[in-house]
C-alpha cells in the first residue's frame, strides 16, 4: 500500500447547485493533476485522504460519504454543509476541522464564539442570524460551537460565552465590542467592512461624512504624493474599530474649517494635515455608538428625545445640558443625551429606573470608564440648577456609587453563604477570613453541574471559623472592581488580609481539588469536619 496522498475541492462560483469544484490531487513522484467535478448542492468544502494505487477518481453522486479509486476506497471526507440547502442559517458553522481552511476565505469575518447552555448565547442568537441575513454578500457572520470545538476556542482564548471575533483574511483582527442588536451588528460591520479611510472627492462627500458618523476622523493632503497619507492609512487601519477614517486629497475642501496650505498644528511648511475628531460638544447616544462613547466617562441624560417628530421638545433638554456642562468643560467629562424608550431595559437592569419611574424630566446618570455608575436623584429643574449640583458633588467626590443589588437574605446559615453586592463588603472583604467565593449565573449549565460539589465543600468547612465559602449571582449583582468575570462559574480566592488582592481559581472543580486549592492557600489550617487541617 503506497503513501497517503490529498484532494482538496472547493467552490468556485457562489451558487452551490451549479458550481464546479476543481480537485487536485497529487499522486507520489509526478505532478499534479486537476479534475472538474459537479459536486450536489450541500457540499462547500472537503479534503479526501486516499490510498493510492491507482490514479483515477470516480465521483459517486449520492450522498457524498465515500469516494473509490479503481478497487481502492477512499479513506475519509470531511463535509461542510452550505445553508442553500440546509436552510437554516445565513451564517457559517465553522468546526475545528475546517475553521483554518474557511476563515482565510473572507476578508471580513463576524464569529461568534458560543455554548448552547448560556443564556446570553441564547438571548444573541436569532440578532445574530437575522444581521446574517442581512449582511448576506456584503460580510460573513460565523459561529463556533465551543462545546464540541475545544481547540478553536481554546487557541483564540475564548472564556466566557458569547465571545465575538472579527477576523480579516483568517487572521484575528480584534475583538467585537459593539451592539448586540441585529441593526447595530449590521451597521457596525457595514462600516468595518469598507476601506480603512474613505476618500472624499467634493464638498458635499465631506459634508455628508461628517454629519453622519458621530466619532469620525478626516485627515485632509495636498495631493496624492503628500508623505503624510501614507502613514494616515496605516493609522486608520489600525483604529478603525474605534472610529471612521476619511481623507481627501483635494486641499481646498479644507478652507471651511480654515485649513490652510500651512497650518500651525505642525508649526512647518509641509502639506497640511488636520485630524478632526469629535463626538459633538453633546452627542445623540444611540445603541450603535454607546460602546464608542462609553470608552470616556459620560454623563447622560435620558427622555423622550426624537429628533425626527420632535426636534424643538428634543434640542430643548439638550440645550440645558448644554449649559450646565459648559461650566465643568474642564473636568474630562463627556456629555450626552439619549431617548429612555431605547435604553429602558437597560436602565431598569443597571439603575433600577422602573417603567413607572418616566417621566417627561431627564433621568440622568453617569458611567465611568472603570465601571462606576451614579444617578441625580433630584428632579431635573428647567433652569439646570439640580444638574449644576450633581456635577458639582459628582467632581468632589461627594456621590454615593450606585450598585445594582439583590435583596439581602432574611436568612443566610447554610453551607454556602450567599452574597449580594450591598453585603459584599461585609462578607467577601472581612479582613479576618478567608473567602472562596463563586460567581454564578442560574442559568449556567457549569455552574449548575458545580452546585452539588461547591455546597458539599462548604459543609465540609462549615465548622471552621476563618474561611468562608460563598457565591453571588453576577447577573443580579454588580461585580466589584478586582474581580474580572466574563464567563460563569467564575471563582475567586480572597485572603485574610489581602483583600485588595483576590486569586482568580483555575483548577479543576473536584471537592479534593478545591481542599487542595485552600490548604495551600488559606491563612490558617483548615478545620475539615471539626477536624482541624496541619498546614
Amino acid at each position: 500500500m503506497s503513501v497517503l496522498h490529498l484532494i482538496s475541492c472547493r467552490i468556485t462560483s457562489q451558487s452551490p447547485l451549479t458550481s464546479v469544484t476543481h480537485c487536485v490531487f497529487i499522486p507520489p513522484l509526478t505532478r499534479a493533476h486537476t479534475y472538474r467535478w459537479k459536486p450536489p448542492g450541500y457540499a462547500r468544502l472537503f479534503t479526501l485522504a486516499l490510498v493510492s494505487a491507482n490514479r483515477k477518481l470516480f465521483h459517486r453522486p449520492a450522498l457524498m460519504d465515500s469516494f473509490m479509486l479503481r478497487g481502492v476506497l477512499c479513506v475519509s471526507a470531511l463535509c461542510v454543509w452550505s445553508s442553500a440547502a440546509r436552510g437554516r442559517s445565513d451564517a457559517l458553522e465553522l468546526k475545528d476541522a475546517d475553521f483554518d481552511y474557511i476563515a482565510p476565505e473572507h476578508e471580513t469575518l463576524l464569529v461568534k464564539f458560543y455554548a448552547p447552555w448560556c443564556g446570553h448565547c441564547k438571548k444573541l442568537a436569532p440578532e445574530f442570524e437575522t444581521a446574517a441575513t442581512r449582511l448576506k454578500g456584503t460580510v460573513t457572520l460565523a459561529k463556533v460551537d465551543c462545546t464540541t470545538n475545544t481547540e478553536t476556542c481554546k487557541r483564540y482564548g475564548v472564556t466566557g460565552y458569547p465571545t465575538l471575533k472579527i477576523f480579516r483574511n483568517g487572521q484575528e483582527s480584534s475583538s467585537y465590542d459593539g451592539p448586540r442588536s441585529a441593526e447595530g451588528i449590521v451597521n457596525l460591520m457595514k462600516k468595518l467592512a469598507g476601506p480603512d479611510s474613505v476618500p472624499l472627492h467634493s464638498e458635499h462627500d465631506l459634508e455628508n461624512f461628517i454629519n453622519n458618523f458621530d466619532a469620525s476622523i478626516v485627515g485632509f493632503f495636498s495631493g496624492t504624493d503628500s508623505s503624510q497619507v501614507s502613514e494616515f492609512l496605516k493609522g486608520a487601519s489600525l483604529m478603525r474599530e474605534s472610529f471612521r477614517f476619511a481623507h481627501t486629497t483635494v486641499l481646498e475642501l479644507g478652507k471651511k474649517y480654515d485649513i490652510k496650505y500651512e497650518t500651525p498644528v505642525h508649526h512647518r511648511p509641509a502639506p497640511s494635515l488636520l485630524l478632526l475628531c469629535s463626538f459633538g460638544l453633546c452627542p445623540h447616544l444611540t445603541k450603535e455608538n454607546k460602546d464608542s462613547l462609553r470608552k470616556r466617562d459620560l454623563l447622560t441624560a435620558y427622555y423622550d428625545l426624537d429628533y425626527l417628530r420632535n426636534p424643538k421638545g428634543s434640542n430643548y433638554w439638550r440645550n440645558r445640558v448644554l449649559k450646565v456642562a459648559s461650566k465643568f468643560s474642564s473636568q474630562g467629562l463627556l456629555y450626552s443625551v439619549a431617548n429612555r424608550n431605547y435604553f429602558l431595559e437597560e436602565l431598569e437592569d443597571e439603575f433600577g429606573l422602573g417603567s413607572s419611574d418616566a417621566t417627561e424630566l431627564p433621568f440622568v446618570t453617569i458611567r465611568t470608564r472603570t465601571g462606576h455608575k451614579y444617578t441625580m436623584r433630584e428632579e431635573f429643574t428647567r433652569d439646570g440648577k439640580s444638574l449644576e449640583n450633581f456635577l458639582e458633588d459628582y467632581f468632589a467626590g461627594r456621590l454615593k456609587r450606585y450598585i445594582k443589588s439583590e435583596p439581602v437574605p432574611a436568612k443566610n446559615n447554610g453551607a454556602v453563604k450567599v452574597v449580594v453586592a450591598d453585603t459584599f463588603e461585609e462578607i467577601a472583604n472581612d479582613p479576618e477570613k478567608d473567602v472562596l467565593i463563586e460567581f454564578y449565573a442560574p442559568w449556567c449549565g457549569h455552574c449548575k453541574k458545580l452546585e452539588p460539589k461547591y455546597t458539599e465543600l462548604g459543609e465540609r468547612l462549615y465548622s471552621d471559623p476563618n474561611i468562608v465559602i460563598a457565591k453571588m449571582d453576577a447577573t443580579a449583582n454588580d461585580i466589584p472592581q478586582g474581580y474580572d468575570v466574563q464567563g460563569f462559574p467564575t471563582i475567586y480566592f480572597a485572603a485574610a488580609g489581602r483583600k485588595d488582592e483576590p486569586k482568580r481559581y483555575e483548577g479543576a472543580r473536584e471537592v479534593k481539588d478545591f481542599i487542595n486549592f485552600l490548604k495551600r492557600e488559606a491563612s490558617k489550617p483548615l478545620v475539615l469536619n471539626g477536624v482541624k487541617e496541619e498546614l
